[in-house]
């Protein structure tokens, strides 16, 4: 599986870790649980804190959702085949103990708020993030590491929380509180209410993950995309790259919905924007390495 990603040399950096994996059906029932593996590198930030970087195998798949999906909307379409290249992923959204040390790194182009979040806690997903502080974040990381770290695509978050999957969420055709933070008050289809938490909760919490080993994909925080907005997805690029345009204030693209948001919205192919100064208590990011290959001197 991880063989496209062995060609840079640092397969004896990747570490094994194993994960459940849920499949639920359209009550929210669970029909199966199976243990995986995947393999990790764990970006060490010093005092402990560490960021774990999940290596994804390239693949193709169609982005966006079926017109007969439930609560789709016309900018998920038209549903389109997209090849996406081997990157490595967050296994979890950034917390804000991982921001605060990223943020005590040397600026390179604006200042960051070392404690940004209304929901206080180390393991807790940072929040409260513009897309400028998301770059800022990224350009920082990458000058301490000597890697380029970066937003994922809007393809390549999309293909990373399907993880081979075709159904509304990766755990099946519906959501349940026992596998993600949500507003549980509403359901989706025939799924299940339960108790609705009504803040974020540490990354991992609900202790499962889809096929790739990706935590929090489904809710949490929404998570920022490069891609500039677009309202569909005609002519939209096919080799999992961002699509771009000339202004660079317009709209972003966030992806994986939040903890006060319905399960609708929290859809694989769910997305929406914001601009790009925008903070929210319901905002955070998850990080992208296209090659854990280092350039640092």
């Amino acid at each position: 599986m991880l063989n496209e990603l062995m060609t840079d040399g640092i397969s004896s950096s990747l570490q094994v870790f194993e994960f459940d994996v849920v499949t639920v059906d359209a009550e929210g029932r669970e029909t199966s649980r199976i243990r995986n593996q995947a393999r990790c590198f764990p970006e060490d930030l010093g005092d402990g804190i560490v960021i774990e970087i999940v290596a994804i195998p390239g693949g193709t798949f169609q982005m966006g959702s079926p017109e007969t999906e439930a609560e789709r909307s016309d900018d998920e379409g038209p549903q389109h085949l997209v090849k996406v290249s081997p990157f490595f992923i967050g296994k979890y959204p950034i917390t804000q103990a991982q921001w605060k040390v990223v943020a005590g790194l040397p600026q390179i182009n604006r200042y960051l708020d070392p404690d940004p979040s209304h929901f206080k806690g180390d393991d807790r997903p940072v929040d409260e993030v513009s897309w400028h502080d998301a770059i800022e974040f990224c350009a920082r990381l990458s000058k301490f590491t000597g890697r380029d770290y970066r937003l994922p695509s809007e393809a390549e978050w999309e293909y990373a929380c399907r993880a081979g999957t075709n159904t509304p969420f990766h755990f099946g055709e519906t959501l349940c509180p026992e596998l993600a933070n949500y507003n549980s008050n509403e359901t989706y289809g025939s799924g299940p209410k339960g108790d609705y938490r009504q803040e974020t909760t540490p990354v991992g919490a609900c202790q499962v993950a889809n096929a790739f080993g990706l935590y929090d994909m489904h809710g949490n925080v929404w998570e920022w995309c490069y891609d500039h907005w677009h309202d569909n997805y005609e002519d939209a690029p096919d080799d999992g790259s961002a699509w771009l345009e000339d202004d660079e204030n317009q709209h972003r693209v966030l992806h994986g919905g939040s903890w006060c948001f319905d399960p609708g919205v929290c859809r694989s192919s769910f997305r929406t924007d914001f601009q790009p100064d925008v903070k929210n208590l319901f905002i955070g990011l998850r990080i992208v390495c296209s090659s854990l290959s280092s350039n640092k001197g």
